[in-house]
């Protein structure tokens, strides 16, 4: 884009000759003329001053914007015409160009060197930073460098296609007007490459400027694509020439220079006419030590350039500038008037605001098409509300990509300032006055923000702006991804917003960040029950899967209000309700109170479950509720069916036979309270089961054989006491049970006088060993059945105990007294059937002394003829061991003896294999080799040693 670089000033006019040649030197400027004198002119301003006229550096070293007038003239400088002018400031040299290049002293001008190789040269420069001096003569270039005395030396000669009308170094490289075309010639390889032409009128002209760039005429950069940065007006310019601080534009009878406009206006300029990229890269070329100033000049230029590109509809390349100017997020935020901020922030008037005429749409929650509460006109233009909407989108988008730009940076510092508050109250420095009106925030109420938290505050600003403006754009899952992560949403505004546009999804994280889990429950729940009713506005439907999902995580903060929205849901979902309990670790007693109280249908189900999932994490308590509860289903199902007299003993229901199973397999419950509630003539194999775990095996065998009449029963029974007693062994107690069994088919007119006396004996509370369940223990439910029904089973206990309790330590082999039955015959069929079964796990010879003189020989074959074939192997394969034994004793005897023949000579050299003296008459031990001969002290010695070395070893481990 064109501007004013250059400031155009004429310095001299009318020049009474031609003007051949001209070059600046300090403030003063030094003119060849057609007639061969040499004029120097200076400012008129120092011409008043009367300052010895040789004398260049008193009044300045740069070219002043006033006009120029003859200091003093210096005729026959050159006998022909000067083609150019060069001066060496570092050197202190000028070097003209007529008939060759001649060197003059600075500053009386006598000449000191000329250069007879440069004859007939029309063009030369010089590379003051080398010392290079090149110059074209005809279609030649010459390179010549200067020695540091009055020599030069030739370094290169390159051809050219035709006479060289200017030139200028440029690095390496040579730029040359050749024609009307500029080349470059690299000056170590003599390559050649064009660069443009400079036109059909003006001549090709060359300057080299201090930032290592060429200006061409018309005034061209290199740089690429050569951009057209001004133009200036100057007819018949003859030379172009760089002072210290302008450029010499000579013409036939006039000089003007071309002063540089200061980069700050040229970059006001820029600005002004709304070339922000230009004027942005003109603010890299101001000096280091103006960087404030710089950084304040991009930052405005930037914030002008993003209004100018939102008002033309760029957002999103407005939201970069915005971006690139550091401005605070809520100088962008006030020009969305449709994102509502937090009361606490200051939110300032930016300089420039949208233009709100008509033609552009207000950036309402109505326009951008989202809201619930859009206003329309009969005479609204529908295309008009479609470009309304989109362009609104479109800036809220912008605003999107802006706020996340900046919220990494903003969100650390908040998080950082966070951080060091927990350090600061954790080591109990509060800093007096600060931290006693500090408010401490903390995670679960982060809408509120410490008035002097500046990171926190602005970050509240950018995550509450931030959820709208997805919202309004429709992104609800980003939305959510937000308020899952890290965030400082403001609680009030956001929740508001959520509520009024039914984003409930987003609304439950915001109570889950903020730790308002209660509340966030409460809604899940009323959801839930709306969704139920199938409300086709709420979308996705919510089911009751939603709240377990939801408590998961808080199973091992917050139990009790697990518990307490479990409830809820427990009836719809009873199997993830209990499997919550058990995956999230609550204390099993606690949810069992609980659900007593609550929920005293589901008890037995969770204690199923959790002794299913571990039967050793479920307590000896837990165990006898779950059984009470299985017992009063079957007490109920008793009642029903004996009510109708239809009970029978070998009858089972699914809860008889859950109760059974749990009998039988666990072991931590206390059968002493449960025995308490079974009926008297009714539940026998359940007695049967509780007597055996208290360790009443004559009792519970007599139920399965004289109550239940089920042999088979008694010798499952024997079998489990006898397995479970292998482990560890405990074969003659365990063998026992199947003898007792015995005894009870063979004294069947024995049977207990005093049954009822015994079993009531067993749970009287006058026996202190066993520990006593009272009703008290268990929490009453409001109108529970189950949990009044369960304490008055266990108060039924009066109406059995026996006044006059008995010993209950009765052992199993008491039988004094069991009294007379009339009526009964020995079970000699069930004796030989439990005989021929178990023979291997029974004592024969006992057993044999049990049976009736009677019994025939011939019944007992199916027990002596195995027992009889196992004894004689058992006696076989003992003497064959005995042999064994025998043999290996005599070869051990053998193996001795021919040790003991060993013989050991000792003679004057034998030497101690431990000491290597000689053995002599000492005392001496032979190894079992034979071979190796120690003293027996030096023996003793060693295996001393070793058991020290050994020890020592044993400590180190």
């Amino acid at each position: 884009m064109v501007h004013n670089a250059y400031d155009s000033f004429e310095l001299l006019t009318n020049s009474p000759n031609k003007i051949d040649a001209i070059e600046s030197y300090g403030s003063k400027l030094l003119v060849a003329c057609s007639d061969g004198a040499l004029r120097i002119y200076a400012p008129e301003s120092t011409i008043s001053d009367k300052s010895p006229p040789l004398d260049y550096h008193n009044h300045g070293d740069q070219l002043r914007k006033e006009p120029y007038a003859l200091e003093r003239t210096v005729n026959g400088f050159s006998k022909k015409p000067i083609l150019s002018m060069k001066v060496l400031a570092s050197r202190e040299l000028l070097l003209s160009l007529s008939e060759s290049i001649a060197f003059h002293r600075l500053p009386n001008l006598e000449t000191i060197a000329v250069l007879t190789k440069a004859k007939g040269a029309n063009v030369f420069d010089w590379d003051d930073k080398r010392g290079f001096l090149c110059f074209a003569r005809q279609k030649r270039v010459c390179i010549f460098r200067h020695d540091g005395g009055r020599g030069f030396v030739e370094v290169k000669d390159f051809g050219v296609s035709d006479t060289v009308k200017s030139m200028s170094w440029c690095g390496e490289n040579i730029c040359m007007g050749i024609r009307k075309e500029y080349w470059i010639l690299n000056a170590t390889n003599g390559a050649l490459s064009q660069v443009f032409p400079s036109g059909r009128l003006a001549p090709p002209l060359v300057v080299s400027l201090p930032s290592r760039e060429l200006l061409l005429w018309k005034i061209r950069s290199l740089r690429v694509p050569y951009s057209l940065i001004q133009a200036v007006v100057l007819q018949n310019v003859h030379h172009l020439i760089e002072s210290n601080n302008a450029i010499i534009v000579a013409l036939s009878n006039s000089v003007c220079a071309l002063f540089p406009v200061p980069l700050g206006a040229q970059i006001v300029q820029l600005t002004a006419s709304g070339n922000f990229e230009e004027a942005l890269a003109l603010c890299k070329l101001l000096p280091p030590e103006d960087s404030n100033l710089r950084a304040a000049k991009e930052g405005s230029i930037h914030l002008r350039y993003a209004h100018y590109l939102f008002d033309n509809g760029s957002y999103e390349e407005a939201m970069e500038q915005f971006l690139a100017s550091q401005v605070d997020i809520t100088y962008v935020l006030s020009l969305y008037p449709s994102i509502v901020l937090p009361k606490t922030s200051m939110v300032p008037e930016p300089e420039k605001l949208i233009d709100m005429s008509p033609d552009v749409p207000y950036l309402s929650r109505g326009s951008s098409g989202l809201s619930d509460d859009m206003e329309s006109s009969p005479d609204f233009d529908e295309h008009s509300a479609l470009e309304s909407k989109k362009m609104s989108h479109n800036t809220l988008k912008a605003l999107i990509k802006y706020l996340q730009k900046r919220r990494y940076s903003i969100i650390e510092k908040a998080t950082a300032e966070v951080t060091d508050e927990v350090v600061l109250d954790a080591v109990g420095d509060n800093y007096g006055a600060y931290d006693s009106s500090r408010f401490k925030k903390s995670s679960k109420g982060r809408g509120n923000i410490a008035i002097n938290s500046g990171a926190r505050e602005m970050a509240a600003i950018l995550d509450t702006a931030l959820l709208q403006a997805v919202l309004l754009t429709g992104q609800t899952s980003a939305a959510l991804e937000l308020l899952k992560g890290v965030n400082y949403c403001d609680l009030k505004i956001c929740e508001e917003i959520l509520q009024k546009w039914n984003h409930y999804s987003a609304l439950l994280e915001l109570y889950k960040c903020n730790g308002m889990h209660r509340e966030a429950l409460k809604l899940l729940h009323q959801l839930v029950e709306e969704s139920n009713q199938s409300q086709p506005e709420l979308n996705p439907k919510f089911k009751p899967e939603s709240i377990i999902e939801y408590l998961k995580p808080l199973c091992g903060t917050d139990p009790m209000l697990v518990l307490e929205f479990s409830m809820l849901v427990l009836e719809s979902c009873p199997t993830q309700t209990i499997e919550l309990f058990l995956s999230g670790n609550i204390p099993a007693d606690l949810v069992n109170s609980y659900l007593k109280q609550h929920a005293p249908s589901m008890q037995g189900r969770y204690l199923e479950l959790m002794l299913a999932m571990d039967e050793n994490g479920i307590s000896g308590n837990l165990q006898n509720e779950m059984l009470q509860i299985y017992l009063l289903e079957v007490l109920d199902w008793h009642a029903e069916l004996n009510a109708q007299e239809k009970w029978d003993e070998k009858a089972y229901s699914p809860s008889r036979k859950k109760l059974l199973s749990a009998l039988g397999s666990i072991s931590g419950y206390n059968p002493e309270s449960l025995l308490k509630c079974l009926p008297a003539d009714a539940l026998f194999e359940e007695r049967a089961l509780l007597l055996g775990k208290m360790n009443q095996h004559e009792l519970a065998l007599s139920l399965y054989v004289h109550k239940l009449h089920v042999p088979d029963l008694a010798l499952s029974y024997c079998d489990r006491v006898y397995e479970s007693a292998a482990h560890p062994p405990s074969v003659k107690s365990s063998s026992n049970m199947y003898l007792t069994l015995l005894q009870i088919y063979l004294n069947p007119h024995k049977t207990t006088k005093n049954f009822e006396k015994r079993i009531t004996n067993l749970v009287s509370p006058q026996n202190t060993n066993i520990p006593k369940i009272s009703s008290g223990t268990l929490v009453k439910a409001k109108g529970g059945r189950a949990t009044k029904k369960i304490a008055a089973i266990e108060g039924a206990e009066d109406i059995r105990v026996s006044l006059s309790g008995t010993d209950s330590s009765r052992s199993d082999g008491d039988a004094d007294e069991f009294g007379e039955e009339g009526g009964s015959t020995i079970m000699l069929d069930e004796v030989l059937d439990l005989l021929s079964k178990r023979w291997d796990r029974i004592n024969g010879a006992q057993a044999l002394k049990l049976l009736p003189k009677e019994t025939k020989l011939q019944n007992l074959l199916p027990f002596l003829g195995p027992l009889l074939k196992k004894s004689s192997e058992a006696y076989r394969n003992l003497s064959v061991i005995k042999s064994l034994r025998q043999s290996e004793n005599l070869q051990v005897k053998d193996e001795m003896y021919n040790r003991r023949k060993t013989v050991v000579k000792i003679t004057s050299d034998t030497t101690c294999a431990l000491c290597n003296k000689k053995i002599g008459t000492s005392v001496f031990a032979v190894y079992p080799n034979g071979q190796t001969i120690v003293h027996f002290v030096c023996f003793k010695d060693s295996q001393s040693m070793k058991a020290v070395a050994k020890g020592s070893a044993l400590r180190k481990r």
